[in-house]
């Protein structure tokens, strides 16, 4: 019932909000102007976020309509990758130096506007996005100083607490600065409950008390350099952290005990590089280096006691390292303000090497691909033009070609290549500067999880898993449509429609032994509705404040490996509807509001069992208090309804006869957040 309301009412809405008549009549807000000759790229200005008294340029980017922060997709490469946020029209020097990292230390002051282009324009590095927020800052003298501390208070759980500083010193074109962090992590599902396990015929096996606790943390610094260079300009970003995870599950009877441990231990690092130079007035060149490493150190261990009977203690053990290297280099040629081509290409070796050994009682099983070092070279050549064709078309076209070989070593030797031709097409049209048509066409490879090809362990689901040295990288041939539509200064309908055809899709496949593994199950496809609202209430009588509602619906079909049976690809959540209010208070200088997801959950196919998890009710209220330009607290709470998992296990793949079902309830602890920032 409530899905039908939501429907209909947004619906509704988007009848409404695509009138001409009323978005004719309606001005736009304070401080957001449109470019002359145009519509594409709107224009906010710092008097746009007035009200919001923001004190990082994050905190404006935050505030534009139907706009979202996307830190990245986990494209291969360096393409997608970074995200869609644009500073001064360029992309953040590292991967991991993303967007909303380099906004966050930035303070609102230093903003001279903000562009949001929308289908492309040329000069804009897209980079795969529909739509980017390009930060132009100011270039006047400037130190500026943010310090942040947050902690995280649970209800009988893992109390968190740090912060970060950041320095920035600006002169001219020239950027210095540090970040040094203490960073939090927890699971948002942490909390207590009890497991209810049946047999195929309902007999109660086990009814047991259920608790579990996950949190982390990370020290980290990282240093920022930019500067006019041989005629060019040069931005340096390095950085080097440490960071831990761990968590305990934990079932409990009278005479039971049944505990499982996860331990991580990580450092990492990166180093990226950045030469940007006018070759001509109209040619520019940009060159690009960036290195990641990692170190990890991984222990799961499961102990389990059922009266007199204590069964062998598991344990799971892996360490090793990894790797990215990408080296990047394009042109730029401006033929026209309407019109620029750029051609480049790109190398890039990834490489993960890891050793990991299971033991049941401290005696070894082995396991496939235990010992494993994975490596990637890949080579891409690319070329793009874009069209502003007149102010109400935009075309963008691009063809990327790629070759890879990825090689394996250790317990398995093999080597595989590949070939992708991937071409894109983005069409454009804004018939008017508040509403917007854009079409899109595109080839996509994702990037292998180099995990996948090792063996790995959940032992709080009670699985192990093998390794796979036959994995290839999926690809989608992916069609989308999206209509916009603002109103009302900062008011928004977006509604898309996206279709994949997927080849090689990856999820879970069988191996011998009785394992399973990460593995390409064939073809599938993706259908995809997207729905984005925000109602600006100030003109139906309540001041300063913001209704939104989206949702992606999704419905994924592949064929199963195990039953060659049709079903949904593991992972996907079919819905996730979010309604939120916030509102500004500005005689209060206050702004407070809250969020509301009715249901989330997906489900996870393996070859001897299916699962999955169903959390509703999920709420979030929060309020910031900003008494000076420089100063703002704020609190936020954090409420589950509930958060079920459900299992289900057959004794036999073939056949399927059920061995069990499981049910474990879980109420998610209540947590609090607290923040308090400084700029000076």
């Amino acid at each position: 019932m409530t899905k039908t309301i939501l429907l209909a009412t947004t619906a509704a809405l988007t009848i409404v909000a695509a009138s001409p008549a009323l978005a004719d009549t309606v001005p736009a807000a304070p401080g957001q102007d449109a470019q002359s000759g145009d519509q594409a790229v709107p224009v906010f200005a710092p008097d746009f976020f007035r009200d919001a008294r923001p004190n990082t340029a994050l905190d404006m980017v935050n505030r534009i309509p139907g706009f979202s922060v996307n830190d990245g997709d986990g494209a291969r490469g360096f393409e997608g990758a970074v995200g869609n946020i644009l500073i001064n029209g360029s992309r953040p020097a590292s991967k991991n130096d993303t967007g909303s990292n380099v906004l966050g230390r930035t303070v609102a002051a230093q903003v001279e506007r903000i562009e949001l282009v929308r289908g492309g324009a040329p000069g804009i590095e897209m980079q795969g996005y529909s739509v980017v927020a390009n930060v132009i800052l100011k270039t006047t003298s400037s130190r500026e100083h943010i310090l942040t501390t947050n902690a995280s208070l649970f209800e009988g759980g893992q109390d968190l607490f740090g912060g970060t500083y950041q320095f920035t010193a600006r002169e001219g074109e020239r950027t210095w600065g540090v970040t040094l962090g203490d960073g939090i992590s927890s699971s948002d599902s942490n909390g207590a409950g009890y497991v209810v396990r049946t047999d195929g015929n309902g007999a109660v096996l086990r009814n047991e008390q259920y608790y579990n606790d996950g949190y982390g943390g990370g020290n980290s610094i990282r240093g920022n350099y930019s500067s006019p260079f041989m005629g060019g300009k040069i931005d340096l970003t390095a950085r080097y952290g440490i960071n831990d995870w761990h968590n305990i599950n934990r079932q409990t009877a009278p005479d039971v005990l049944r505990e499982s441990f996860y331990d991580n231990d990580a450092k990492s690092g990166e180093l990226g590089v950045v030469y940007t130079r006018p070759l001509s007035e109209k040619l520019k060149l940009e060159s690009r280096f960036i290195h990641e490493f990692e170190e990890f150190d991984n222990v799961s261990t499961s102990r389990n006691r059922d009266g007199a009977v204590v069964s062998p203690e598991q344990m799971f053990a892996s360490n090793g390292k990894g790797s990215e290297t990408i080296l990047r280099g394009l042109v730029r040629y401006e033929r026209s303000p309407a019109m620029d081509f750029e051609a480049g290409g790109e190398i890039a070796y990834n490489m993960l090497e890891t050793e990991q050994a299971y033991s049941v009682g401290g005696v070894a099983v082995p396991l496939p691909s235990a010992s494993v070092k994975v490596e990637e070279t890949r080579g891409e050549l690319f070329g793009k033009g874009t069209w502003r064709i007149n102010p109400k078309w935009t075309l963008e076209s691009g063809l990327r070609l790629e070759s890879s070989t990825i090689s394996q070593s250790g317990d398995a030797s093999q080597e595989k290549s590949f070939f992708f031709a991937k071409p894109r097409l983005l069409a454009t049209w804004t018939p008017m500067a508040n509403t917007q048509v854009r079409a899109r066409f595109e080839r996509t490879v994702g990037q292998l999880d180099f995990d996948d090809f090792a063996a790995s362990a959940e032992f709080a689901d009670e699985s192990v898993f093998g390794g796979n040295v036959n994995l290839s990288p999926e690809s989608r041939w992916v069609s989308e449509l999206t209509f916009e539509k603002r109103f009302w200064g900062e008011g928004i309908v977006s509604l898309g429609l996206r279709h994949d055809e997927i080849t090689d899709a990856i999820d879970l496949i069988p191996l011998d032994g009785g394992l399973a593994a990460v593995g390409n199950i064939g073809d599938g496809t993706l259908d995809q509705l997207a729905l984005n609202v925000t109602i600006p209430t100030t003109r139906l009588g309540l001041s300063g404040g913001k209704f939104g509602f989206r949702n992606t619906w999704n419905k994924t079909e592949v064929t199963d490996p195990t039953t060659g049976e049709t079903r949904a690809i593991s992972g996907v959540r079919p819905t996730q509807a979010t309604i939120t209010f916030q509102q500004d208070i500005t005689s209060w200088k206050l702004q407070w509001g809250g969020a509301w997801i009715p249901l989330l959950g997906q489900k996870n196919f393996q070859p001897d069992q299916v699962s999955g998890w169903r959390g509703t009710d999920y709420y979030e209220m929060w309020a910031e208090y900003k008494p000076t330009p420089t100063l703002s607290i704020r609190a936020q709470v954090n409420i589950w309804n509930d958060f079920d998992q459900h299992r289900i296990v057959f004794a036999n793949r073939e056949t399927r006869p059920v061995a069990f079902v499981e049910e474990r309830f879980v109420d998610p602890r209540t947590f609090w957040q607290l923040r308090v920032r400084k700029t000076f």
